[in-house]
């Protein structure tokens, strides 16, 4: 860009860091783990996959933590229909976090409170920290760690 000199950046270049970035800055940290959210939305692109397949990955969690995330009903509201419900109950109970999520979508769910808080908490607030996902018609496992899948396929696989 315009301005750029070769001089070597310096400390004191930078503008002060304050506590308070640096506490976003964790906040950024901690959510970059693999929610169901995430999950519901990955698919397997490995060569062989049949049409329309490669989804859901099953989960294998060696790690999985639950955190508090603020509730927001209309979000919740929004999500629901853009989720695959039947691989979110697969997913939450190779989690052992199904609890009593229905095995189908309810009517009204926008207006059930309850229902969505559900669906809150296993959307957004169960994690897999460590683990694999498995692609259901290959087999292929692709690694979890620290919370990031790693979905990445080698030359010969795609």
């Amino acid at each position: 860009y315009m301005g750029h000199s070769n001089r070597k950046r310096t400390a004191r270049d930078s503008p002060p860091v304050h506590v308070s970035s640096l506490a976003r800055s964790a906040d950024r940290e901690k959510k970059k783990t693999m929610k169901l959210l995430t999950h519901n939305m990955l698919t397997s692109h490995v060569r062989g996959v049949r049409p329309g397949g490669g989804f859901p990955l099953l989960i294998k969690a060696t790690e999985v933590k639950v955190n508090d995330i603020e509730f927001n009903p209309e979000f919740m509201a929004r999500m629901v229909p853009k989720i695959e419900w039947g691989a979110l109950v697969g997913a939450a109970e190779s989690l052992g976090h199904r609890s009593d999520l229905p095995s189908e979508l309810i009517p009204d769910y926008e207006k059930n409170e309850d229902f969505l808080r559900k669906v809150h908490h296993v959307l957004m607030e169960v994690e897999v920290i460590e683990g694999i996902l498995k692609c259901p018609d290959t087999g292929r496992e692709f690694p979890i760690t620290k919370g990031i899948p790693n979905m990445l396929l080698s030359e010969d696989e795609t």
